[in-house]
């Protein structure tokens, strides 16, 4: 789904459509002003406010008159002008609490590639779930910043209360969520379920039976949908989820090193470890080392969301690649495509995961 485009990138496109060199020469030395565009183009004022603003009550001879001017002398609309002139403040909002930074990033860096070509801005705000003050900070932020939007990720994107509340006070949102919670343009879905079913595929198809299971905290809809796909996918081969081979972590490296402490201490420990995390993956890693543990040679480790430090742990990391940064531009998209156009059908957007298999898979010897 193709952002919005900024004045200056629409006016580039128009010129080259047209196929001209520049008309119109500008002296560098002072910042060019909509009346000095009003002025070359031969056209009001309110004329070039509503080019810039992409109103459609301007002919399509007078837009590219005016983009070409725009374009020619480098006029770029002031952004609180330009938010006064349209009642909207440019600015997105992203609402989260996660223990994953790595996660945290990588979705952001997917929306401010979405704001760079619509000409929004981002502004974050971390939360904690569990306060008693929790919805009156978020609708604070949300009221204060005079947002047009909130993009809201998993545990918080789960919370109807928060829905409920953001659609009180008449600001848009979308949700990052692993179920589908809510309207196709509330939401970007990406399927856990089916990724950790393709792990207890793997690896049973590398000979494990007594397989380790690390999952995320009970408050996670994404825990819950790890866990269900992967005993889904163990079942499909006859196998089950060994309670004493399942303990709960907190999708943080310490939380990692702890489930591996209590698994691999075990009279016969696991032969293969999936942990609902690459954090917690990374934590059974350092613990495997100070036991003297080889991996992939006596324990096979997988992990989920193929952060970076997947492919930098040695040996490099089994996991179910979760395209975050594609994530957060996706749900910026749709969430600016209903801020710019509030009648537009949006489709449902569902996130495939896959397994990328590394060195850390091994076959039982």
């Amino acid at each position: 789904m193709p952002g919005a485009r900024t004045s200056a990138e629409a006016a580039a496109s128009m010129a080259d459509i047209a196929g001209e060199g520049p008309l119109y020469v500008w002296d560098q030395k002072r910042r060019p002003t909509i009346n000095d565009v009003a002025r070359l183009a031969e056209v009001s004022k309110k004329t070039v406010s509503r080019v810039i603003n992409q109103s459609p009550l301007v002919n399509d001879e007078t837009r590219q008159k005016i983009a070409k001017v725009i374009a020619d002398i480098g006029y770029e609309p002031d952004p609180q002008a330009r938010g006064l002139a349209s009642q909207r403040s440019f600015l997105l909002g992203v609402v989260y609490d996660n223990p994953n930074g790595q996660y945290i990033v990588n979705i952001q860096n997917g929306i401010l590639e979405a704001c760079r070509k619509s000409g929004f801005e981002l502004v974050v705000h971390p939360c904690a779930r569990n306060s008693p003050q929790f919805l009156k900070e978020v609708r604070q932020f949300v009221e204060r910043q005079k947002l047009d939007g909130v993009i809201l990720l998993p545990p918080v994107s789960e919370d109807e209360a928060l829905a409920a509340m953001l659609t009180e006070v008449g600001c848009r949102f979308v949700r990052i969520a692993c179920v589908p919670l809510d309207m196709a343009a509330h939401l970007v879905v990406y399927e856990d379920y089916k990724g950790a079913a393709e792990v207890a595929d793997h690896l049973v198809q590398l000979g494990h039976r007594r397989i380790g299971f690390v999952a995320g905290p009970a408050h996670y809809r994404s825990a819950h949908e790890r866990r269900r796909g992967f005993a889904d996918g163990l079942a499909r081969h006859g196998l089950g989820l060994t309670p004493e081979l399942c303990v709960e972590g907190a999708y943080t490296f310490e939380s990692g090193q702890a489930c591996a402490e209590k698994l691999l201490s075990l009279e016969t420990p696991p032969t293969a470890i999936f942990a609902s995390n690459d954090e917690m993956a990374a934590g059974i890693y350092r613990v495997a080392f100070q036991h003297g543990i080889s991996i992939p040679g006596q324990l096979t480790v997988v992990g989920f969301d193929d952060s970076p430090l997947a492919s930098r742990t040695c040996p490099a990391m089994t996991t179910v690649r979760l395209p975050a940064t594609q994530m957060g531009q996706m749900a910026a998209e749709k969430l600016i495509k209903r801020i710019e156009q509030p009648d537009a059908k949006l489709l449902e957007t569902v996130v495939q995961p896959h397994l990328v298999i590394r060195e850390s898979s091994g076959t039982i010897r």
